[in-house]
């Protein structure tokens, strides 16, 4: 089993393309009759949802709650809900006879410059066929009035049972329409920056803006979907019962302590896969946390000279506080020794003078 991978590929004319919608562009009080046709398609992977245990196809039906019968599509309409729960039923004739001018028509209400548009509002992509050999010329008055103009026109529309923004731009030689949410639809960006006060410093930026001119710039076309062709790969090796491919090895990168050093590293790969020769740059790396299971550190020569001062030290107040000790105990001593004999004089003394 083979599956061909789709590589990206230059803008096709639109010839024989099913429109799905076909209306006018109100210019003024021009009228360009026009069929709108998808400009994109994907090219993802879909999968059916299957009974793990027999691989047998899991389906949905549709049945009616009034009549508990499953029904056809032909037999499925619309409806809409009342706050009371009762269904009014809803047909496409009557979306086609809304009282509105966008029903059949792409209303031009304006022209601005196209960076007035916020990319958030984009939405799907259509291209605007003329539909017609009387269509042809204000098709190109428009498309040239535009392109000299270089602006892009906003218009209303109504597709597919709600009325909706257009932004209207030349692409080659044909007018592509982008669908564009309402501006309240688009949500404010409110909680998503970083509530911490970050100081940038410039030579960050320095090395920021060195890394985006060293990546460079890319051809869109050069790049593609590469998540797709790795299931492509995996559907094709079990199709053919072979091993699957082995998945890369993960990248083993620490934790970036210094945004400098990362930056600085990130230049020079860039560098290297462009094959320039990568400058010398001094990284500076922020100190790393001391472990609470880290070895007990080494005395320095220092340290122990200055302990064993300290010990030497010690050791000589404490003897010459005995010495005193000593000294004063030995003094008391002798003192009580003097102090005796003199008693004992003075006794013998008074003894020979009584006599």
């Amino acid at each position: 089993m083979r599956i061909t991978r789709n590589r990206p590929e230059p803008p096709r004319k639109v010839l024989n393309v099913r429109s799905i919608w076909n209306g006018a562009i109100s210019f003024g009080l021009v009228s360009i009759p026009i069929k709108v046709v998808n400009a994109t398609e994907s090219h993802s992977i879909s999968f059916r949802q299957i009974h793990t245990e027999d691989g047998g196809r899991i389906r949905y039906r549709k049945f009616c709650e009034l009549e508990d019968r499953e029904v056809g599509q032909a037999e499925i309409g619309k409806g809409y809900e009342d706050a009371d729960g009762s269904i009014i039923p809803i047909t496409d004739e009557d979306l086609a006879q809304l009282p509105i001018p966008t029903a059949k028509t792409i209303e031009i209400v304006a022209f601005v410059p196209g960076d007035r548009i916020d990319p958030l509002q984009m939405d799907a992509a259509y291209y605007l066929a003329a539909s017609g050999a009387p269509a042809a010329k204000p098709y190109t008055l428009l498309r040239e009035a535009l392109k000299r103009s270089n602006k892009v026109a906003i218009a209303k529309f109504a597709l597919r049972g709600r009325e909706r923004l257009g932004m209207l731009r030349v692409v080659g030689d044909a007018i592509a329409m982008h669908g564009l949410l309402w501006p309240d639809e688009v949500r404010a960006p409110e909680g998503v920056a970083p509530d911490a006060d970050v100081t940038v410093r410039d030579k960050e930026l320095d090395l920021a803006d060195a890394l985006m001119d060293t990546l460079g710039e890319v051809e869109l076309e050069d790049l593609h979907d590469e998540y797709r062709e790795a299931v492509e790969e995996v559907i094709a090796a079990k199709a053919a019962g072979e091993a699957l491919p082995a998945a890369p090895e993960p990248a083993t990168g620490g934790k970036v302590l210094d945004l400098m050093a990362a930056l600085e590293s990130s230049v020079r790969a860039a560098k290297e896969s462009r094959g320039e020769e990568p400058e010398e740059a001094e990284v500076r790396r922020l100190p790393q946390r001391k472990s609470a299971r880290a070895a007990p550190k080494q005395t320095t020569g220092k340290k122990s000279t200055s302990a064993a001062k300290k010990t030497a030290a010690k050791k000589t107040t404490a003897s010459a506080k005995k010495t005193t000790s000593k000294s004063a105990q030995g003094g008391k001593k002798t003192a009580a020794k003097s102090t005796t004999k003199k008693s004992a004089a003075k006794k013998t003394s008074s003894r020979k003078r009584t006599a």
